[in-house]
């Protein structure tokens, strides 16, 4: 809802003199808050009810955390805008403080991702990964609670409640704990056929224009992988001094294994947008053949 709330007074100020009304949905993904997410159909869960109010004209807009979303839309939808990305990086809120590996023998962490399962043992093989849902606020309390001796979340949730000068946290390096594809990004998803031209205009004034290159770019990684909502991966785009790195690391499904690669290529200076994107989309293409060609379908498996 607060995301929600983000995207309404964007556009209406924008649009200041039409009506934005938001239509709250409760998705799968809300009623499901004690079944493991991979066992039930993956994030995909967040979206099915959105999109089908979408095909039904109910709503005009969907907003998503873009990590909720599969990396190929069905041809009906569309990404019309992605907005400026919020903190990327993963967090660790514990009662004792420091860092995973600082965390005692046995410590119970809490997580509802097996990719941050499997990269949080990879700094820390003594941890306890105990599963988690619910809401930040809810997260939050089992820590407060002590019932789990540490969570791991994303800063952007944190950060867009305006919980985050009120935790401790501290940060996962993302060159180490590579975050998931579409982390800190929000989208907002449409019909391939949107018919209001205005809307269509202030969406593409909501774009950001870097966020979408690197989202561009994790997103085809994703997808030349053949990536599931369910699968653990974390792939991270960045553009810097016109250069774009996407880096991913991809583990099998049991955690024993994992592969890891990255590419770096120049973005011309005054390259037009839509070329840029282009750029964008090939690098992340590139390196996830880099990673087949490497065995990365032996890891993905069949999930």
């Amino acid at each position: 809802m607060v995301q929600a709330e983000y995207v309404k007074s964007s556009l209406t100020a924008i649009m200041p003199r039409a009506r934005v009304e938001i239509v709250p949905i409760r998705t799968s993904g809300d009623k499901l808050k004690d079944a493991s997410l991979a066992r039930v159909g993956g994030k995909g869960l967040f979206i099915r009810e959105l999109e089908q109010a979408l095909a039904d004209g109910k709503i005009d807009l969907a907003v998503h955390s873009m990590k909720d979303l599969p990396a190929v839309l069905p041809a009906e939808f569309r990404i019309a805008a992605v907005t400026e990305r919020e903190d990327v990086r993963d967090i660790l809120v514990s009662a004792a403080g420091g860092d995973l590996a600082a965390l005692r023998a046995g410590a119970r962490v809490g997580t509802s991702s097996t990719r941050r399962r499997f990269q949080a043992l990879r700094r820390n093989p003594a941890l306890e990964i105990a599963p988690l849902r619910g809401n930040v606020d809810t997260r939050l309390k089992k820590v407060a609670g002590g019932s789990l001796d540490a969570i791991i979340i994303a800063a952007a949730g944190l950060n867009r409640l305006g919980r985050a000068s009120e935790i401790k946290f501290t940060i996962l390096d993302e060159r180490d704990f590579i975050p998931s594809g579409g982390q800190g990004a929000l989208a907002i998803e449409t019909r391939a056929n949107l018919e209001s031209a205005e809307l269509a205009a202030a969406l593409a004034a909501l774009d950001d224009r870097r966020a979408r290159m690197e989202i561009t770019a994790e997103r085809a990684c994703l997808a030349a992988l053949g990536a599931s909502c369910v699968t653990p991966i974390g792939v991270r785009a960045s553009i810097e001094a016109e250069r774009i790195s996407v880096r991913a690391i991809l583990f099998s499904i049991d955690g024993a294994s994992e592969l890891a690669d990255s590419l770096d290529c120049p973005l011309a200076a005054k390259i037009a947008y839509r070329d840029a994107l282009r750029t964008a989309e090939a690098a992340g293409q590139s390196l996830a053949e880099r990673m087949l060609a490497r065995g990365a379908k032996v890891l993905i498996g069949d999930e």
